[in-house]
C-alpha cells in the first residue's frame, strides 16, 4: 500500500495565489495493474504557465505540474523499476501510471542519461523550458548572426537559456531582469547588456533600451507582456520578429494598458507569433540532446533555485510568481 500526498485546488486564484487557494490531502494507491507502473516524485517543477492554466480547471483538481520520478514499482516492461521517468502527474508524491492512457504532451517519457549533471535538469533546461527556448527562439526569431536580441524574464528559466542560445548563434543580447543580482549572473553568461527594469522604472525603460540596443531590435522574446514588450515593440527594426512564450507581468494582476501596436506592425513589417512548445512534441529529444550537447561543450549554463519539501510546493509556485528564483525553480521532495 502506498499514500501519496497531492496538493488540491480548492479555490480560484484572485490576484497572486495565497495559501487558502490550496489544499494537501492524501490517497491510498492500489497495486499497479497490467501495463501500469508506480512512479515516486524527486523533483517537482513550478512554472508561470500553472497560474493561467488552472483557470480553467474546476475547484477541487489537482494542481497540475511536471516532475522527475522514479519508478518504484512497474508491470510494463517499456517502464522498469528503477529507471527515471518524467511525466505531468501534477503537485503529487506518487503516481499510478498506465502510459497508453496518454497521448501527445501528456505521455511520460524515460529520462536519457544526462551524465554528471543532476535529474532535476529534466524538469529544467533539459525539459520543457530548455525545449520552449530551444525551439520557440529558434524556430519563430529565426536569429542572424550580428543581430540584436532582446529577452524578457531573461533570469527565469526559459530567458537565460534563451539568451545564451542567442549568443551562440552569434547575436547581441540584452537581457531584462528584476534585480542587480539577476543581471549580473546575466552578464556572466555572456549577455552583452542588461537593464533592471525594476530599478529604472516604466518612465526610463524606453531610455534604458534604446542605450542597451543602440542599434535597434532585430528579435524580441517575450516572457512578461505590459509595458516593457510595448517599448521593445517601439524600437524593433524592420522585419523584427517576436516570439511571444509568456505574459506574466498580467497573470496576477490587471492588465495593463498599452498603446496602439499596430502601427509599428504595419510600418516596420514586424511578424509576431505566440506559440506552446507541444507544438514540437514531435521532435522533443531534439532539444534535449541539443542542449546536453551545448552543456557538454561549456556554451550553455544553468543555474536552479531548489525549494525543499513537497509541503512547499505553493511556497515555491508563489515565490517563482514574484521572480525569487534566478534560473529553474524546483522543488525537492
Amino acid at each position: 500500500m502506498v499514500v501519496t500526498r497531492k496538493w488540491i485546488y480548492v479555490k480560484p486564484f484572485e490576484g497572486l495565489p495565497k495559501d487558502e487557494n490550496f489544499k494537501l490531502e492524501e490517497e491510498v494507491l492500489p497495486e499497479p495493474a497490467d501495463n501500469e507502473f508506480l512512479a515516486e516524485a524527486e523533483f517537482l517543477s513550478v512554472d508561470p504557465y500553472m497560474r493561467p492554466y488552472m483557470a480553467s480547471y474546476p475547484v477541487g483538481s489537482l494542481m497540475i505540474g511536471g516532475q522527475v520520478a522514479k519508478i518504484t514499482a512497474s508491470r510494463n516492461d517499456s517502464f522498469p523499476v528503477g529507471s527515471y521517468v518524467f511525466g505531468n502527474f501534477g503537485w503529487r508524491t506518487h503516481t499510478i501510471v498506465n502510459p497508453d492512457k496518454n497521448s501527445g504532451d501528456s505521455k511520460p517519457y524515460l529520462l536519457p542519461s544526462f551524465g554528471r549533471h543532476p535529474r532535476s535538469l529534466g524538469v529544467g533546461v533539459l525539459g520543457m523550458p530548455g525545449n520552449t527556448a530551444y525551439f520557440g527562439f529558434l524556430e519563430l526569431c529565426r536569429p542572424k548572426e550580428g543581430e540584436t536580441v532582446v529577452v524578457s524574464g531573461a533570469a527565469g528559466a526559459v530567458g537565460s537559456v534563451v539568451g545564451q542560445i542567442a549568443k551562440i548563434k552569434g547575436c547581441r543580447v540584452v537581457g531584462i531582469a528584476g534585480s542587480d543580482e539577476k543581471c549580473e549572473w546575466l552578464r556572466k553568461l555572456g549577455f552583452d547588456a542588461t537593464i533592471n527594469y525594476r530599478k529604472v522604472g516604466q518612465d526610463g525603460f524606453g531610455a534604458a533600451l534604446k542605450e542597451a540596443a543602440p542599434k535597434g531590435v532585430d528579435c524580441y522574446f517575450d516572457n512578461v507582456g505590459g509595458y516593457i514588450s510595448a517599448a521593445v515593440l517601439g524600437q524593433m527594426n524592420l522585419y523584427g520578429r517576436i516570439s511571444v512564450c509568456g505574459t506574466i507581468s498580467n497573470y496576477n494582476d490587471a492588465r495593463v494598458q498599452v498603446s496602439d501596436p499596430q502601427r509599428e506592425f504595419v510600418f516596420k513589417q514586424l511578424c509576431q507569433e505566440g506559440f506552446i512548445v507541444t507544438r514540437w512534441t514531435k521532435r522533443w529529444m531534439e532539444g534535449i540532446v541539443q542542449n546536453l550537447r551545448w552543456i557538454e561543450e561549456g556554451k550553455l549554463s544553468y543555474q536552479e533555485t531548489i525549494t525543499e519539501g513537497f509541503e512547499q510546493m505553493p511556497k515555491a509556485f508563489v515565490s517563482m510568481l514574484t521572480g525569487g528564483n534566478t534560473g529553474k525553480a524546483v522543488v525537492k521532495v
